[in-house]
Formats: C-alpha cells, sequence, structure tokens
C-alpha cells in the first residue's frame, strides 16, 4: 500500500519537462506583460499634460504667437512648473507665468500651492486648462535665475521689453549657452563684452544716437540659419530710427519700456501678434521654447554629493560658533552635518520619502556627532561634556526657504499656498525633532547650552564676520547657486550678522 502511495506521486520524467516548459514560457508571457504594463503606465504617469499630444505637435514648428491654445499653454505652464520646483513662492510663480503668457495674447488665471498649479489659460476665442502635480518640493537658486533670464529672453524676441536684466542680450546670449557648467560665468563673460562693446561703439565719430547703436549692433551679431530666434526683434529698431523728432534728438525709447503703452480697450487687440500676417515670423517657435525649457530642465546639479556636504559641514559648524558653540561642538557639528547631508543628496536620487529621509539623516547625523565627541573624549575628557553639539549637526535640514516663501505668500494674502507651506516646513521639523529626540534618548544626552567662551569683543567680532561668511556661503551651496551668487550672498550675510 505504502508503495503504491508512493508510485502514484512519482510523475514520469517526460511529463515533468513538459509541464516545466509550460510553466517556463507562461512565466516569460507573464513577465513581457508586466514589463508592457509597467511601460504603459510610465508613459501616462506624468505630471502634466504630455508634450507629444497632437494639439501640442502640429504646432511644434511654427512661431509660438500663431500656435494654437495648447501648445501656448503647455509652454506657460512648464514655465511655472519649474519655477514652482524650484521652490519660489506662489506670487513668483504666478508672476513668471504672466510674462510669458503676455506677449502670446493668452490671458492666465492660476491656482499656486506648494506642489501643484491649476491654470486656465484664454486667448480671447479658445479655452484650456491644465493641472500639474509635482512629486515633491525643493530648492534651486541656479534654476531660479536661468528661468528668469528665459523669461526675459522670450519676451524680447517676441518684441517685448526685459524685466529682469537691464541688458537682454546677456539673456539672449545665456540662453545659447544652457550647455556650459557655469551659466554664472557666461552670464558675467557676455554682461562684460557687451559694456566694452557699447563703449566702443559710443566713443565712434559720427554716432549721434548710442541706444540706436546698440540695437543694431545686437542685430548684426546674429547669425543667419542659427536654430536661436534673433536677438531683437527687426520692429524695436525700425521704431528706434522713426523716432527722431524736430530738434534733433533721436533717442529711441529702450524695448523695456514698451510694457507701459497703455493698451487699446479691445479684448486681447493689444497684444502686438493680433492682425499680423500669417507667415510673418514672431521670432520663437514653440519647438525652440521647449528646448531651452528641456536644458534648464535638465540640468545637473552644480556640485556633487560630497562636496554639498563639505558646504553643509562648514555652515552648520559655522552657526553652531555664532550661536555661542566652541571647537569641540563645532567639530562635532562638521562631521555630523557633513555626514547628514551627503546621505541625504544620496537618498534623494532615488526618490525616497521627504519626511523618511530626514528623519534618517538626522538621526545620523547626531550619532556622528556624539560619535565623534566620544572619540576625542579618549584624548581629551572635557569633549564629553559639550552634548548640545548634536543639535547643531541638525541645522541643514531646516527649511528656511520654504518658511520665507511661505510668509511671503500670506503676506499676499494668498493663505492655500501660505498655509500648504508652513505646514511642509511644520512637518520637516517634527520629523527632525523626532530623530534629535531618538538619539538623545539612546545615548543618554543632557544638552545643557553652550558655555562661554570669554572671547576679546574684537576678536570675537572678527570671528563672527568668517563664520558668518562660511555659513551664508554652505547654505548657498546647499541651494545649488552659482559660485558668483554664494559668494555675493556670503559678503552680505557677514556684514548684516557682524
Amino acid at each position: 500500500m505504502g508503495m503504491w502511495e508512493c508510485s502514484e506521486n512519482i510523475r514520469p520524467a517526460h511529463t515533468l519537462d513538459l509541464n516545466s516548459v509550460s510553466a517556463l514560457h507562461e512565466h516569460d508571457e507573464n513577465a513581457e506583460r508586466v514589463d508592457s504594463s509597467a511601460k504603459a503606465v510610465s508613459k501616462f504617469h506624468t505630471h502634466s499634460i504630455p508634450l507629444d499630444m497632437e494639439d501640442i505637435e502640429r504646432d511644434w514648428d511654427k512661431p509660438v504667437t500663431e500656435a494654437g491654445i495648447a501648445a501656448k499653454a503647455s509652454v506657460i505652464v512648464r514655465v511655472g512648473m519649474l519655477d514652482l520646483g524650484a521652490g519660489t513662492g506662489s506670487f513668483r510663480v504666478r508672476e513668471m507665468m504672466h510674462r510669458i503668457a503676455y506677449p502670446l495674447g493668452v490671458h492666465v488665471r492660476a491656482d499656486v500651492n506648494l506642489t501643484d498649479i491649476e491654470a486656465s489659460c484664454t486667448d480671447g476665442k479658445d479655452r484650456i486648462t491644465e493641472v500639474v502635480d509635482l512629486p515633491t518640493t525643493g530648492v534651486n537658486t541656479e534654476r531660479i535665475w536661468l528661468l528668469e533670464h528665459f523669461a526675459d529672453w522670450f519676451n524680447v524676441n517676441l518684441g517685448k521689453g526685459s524685466m529682469y536684466h537691464s541688458q537682454s542680450d546677456v539673456s539672449e546670449g545665456l540662453m545659447q549657452h544652457l550647455d556650459k557648467r557655469d551659466a554664472s560665468q557666461v552670464s558675467a563673460e557676455l554682461s562684460k563684452q557687451l559694456k566694452e562693446r557699447q563703449k566702443a561703439e559710443q566713443n565712434q565719430e559720427g554716432s549721434d544716437d548710442p541706444v540706436l547703436d546698440a540695437l543694431e549692433m545686437v542685430t548684426e551679431r546674429a547669425q543667419e540659419g542659427d536654430s536661436t530666434a534673433r536677438p531683437l526683434h527687426m520692429r524695436d529698431i525700425e521704431a528706434a530710427a522713426a523716432a527722431g523728432r524736430s530738434n534733433g534728438d533721436s533717442v529711441a525709447e529702450k524695448p523695456r519700456k514698451n510694457r507701459n503703452c497703455k493698451p487699446p480697450k479691445e479684448y486681447a487687440e493689444h497684444f502686438d501678434h493680433i492682425g499680423k500676417a500669417a507667415g510673418e515670423s514672431q521670432g520663437v517657435t514653440v519647438r525652440q521654447a521647449h528646448e531651452r525649457l528641456d536644458m534648464i530642465e535638465r540640468r545637473k546639479p552644480l556640485y556633487s554629493p560630497a562636496f554639498a556636504g563639505l558646504a553643509s559641514a562648514c555652515a552648520c559648524a559655522s552657526f553652531v560658533f555664532l550661536l555661542g558653540g566652541g571647537p569641540y561642538d563645532m567639530i562635532g557639528a562638521f562631521v555630523g552635518a557633513g555626514l547628514g547631508h551627503w546621505l541625504r543628496r544620496r537618498l534623494f536620487a532615488h526618490h525616497l520619502n521627504q519626511f523618511f529621509v530626514t528623519f534618517v539623516c538626522v538621526a545620523v547625523a547626531a550619532l556622528a556627532c556624539t560619535g565623534m565627541l566620544r572619540l576625542i573624549g579618549l584624548f581629551d575628557p572635557i569633549a564629553l561634556q559639550h552634548d548640545t553639539a548634536y543639535i547643531g549637526a541638525m541645522l541643514f535640514v531646516i527649511p528656511g526657504f520654504p518658511l520665507i516663501t511661505g510668509g511671503l505668500d500670506m503676506a499676499k494674502i494668498d493663505f492655500p499656498s501660505g498655509v500648504q507651506r508652513l505646514t511642509y516646513v511644520l512637518c520637516i521639523i517634527l520629523m527632525a525633532t523626532l530623530a534629535g529626540w531618538m538619539v538623545a534618548s539612546i545615548v543618554h544626552l543632557n544638552p545643557q547650552g553652550f558655555e562661554p567662551l570669554g572671547l576679546n569683543p574684537v576678536i570675537n567680532c572678527l570671528l563672527r564676520m568668517l563664520f558668518a561668511f562660511i555659513g551664508v556661503w554652505g547654505f548657498s551651496v546647499m541651494f545649488n547657486s552659482p559660485q558668483r551668487m554664494c559668494l555675493v550672498a556670503a559678503t552680505i550675510g557677514a556684514i548684516t550678522d557682524t
């Protein structure tokens, strides 16, 4: 009986092989089905209307002023999305969207919150509503700066004036060199070359109108066949040439003053593209606009995680001194903050939850700070008494940028965005507090505050100036600011703090 039961459970060898092959084929088919489903889901899991929509693609190579409302809205809303994702407040996001919409003849009504935008766009004939939902938020001051130049480039090439930079062709040149890693250096060189050339042009004999000479100089620099738009619209030069008066004063108004002209009363007819001939180029195509936005969006961070960690270490150690800490406190904060921010950059690269990352990184920073002080305590027992230093190692997670923008939004009576930003700040601080409390409970920390250093007032003043400079520089690097911007901010911080 036992033998029969055993033989009943044994399958022939060939039957087992056939079933195994069938199972393998079925597994492969399931895997292919899962892969195709994952690709399909990823294709439609976007945060805004995809740019390959038919009503956008058919206008891809048209001048943006002649495109349909869908193509125009794609540029307007994308600029707002990039600006919001870089950490700026809702008021500036709406302002940026209006700057892009105005030369297109589009009116925009946008609701901007911490991570989402709902914008309704109309050109007087058609209307469209787009919704953008960002997965997270952060700070990228370089992107904010580049978007300001993009808005100037966009407006000037559509016959309007610049608002951000007094020299609009600096923005034009910068938009042609977005592939350069150090865009601030490009901007500085362009500005310097422009000033030198304008000075030389003004000193030439027979030059009666320096403004007109500058406009002609910029136009001559544009190369035929270039994929980029012309630096200035020819209409500006024609208007400047026709602006001569009988008294000999032929100085034309700068393009940036065009926005002050009083528009006619008819709806949407104050936009310059209304009534233009169908074949007349307006300077920028939909493709050119999105190509530049692609380059701005895909720019890699200026600094590696290791360098950003070093900047965080320097900043937190400097602020520990400004709060009253001594050398041992600064060393502990330096090690903890540096390791913590380096880990945060690495974890953010894997798109992990921001609150989870904050908790983990603060815990690691506090443990690293405490461990460093315990290590120093083997040689100098006084270091064991500096339990307050671990608080300085946590400063790199304090969300000062959204705290300020949230306050500005509320000052602009934009309470939905302001309350969301302040709630986000409180959540980050809560996670950091819980992580710090956990570490303090585990290693039995008893912070009693920093002991007075007893420094000479003159030496204390000089050290405050030095460490204020380093602290502001470090946090500027953490915000992905170009080095020129970091140094300017650090100088201002050193002066005001001292």
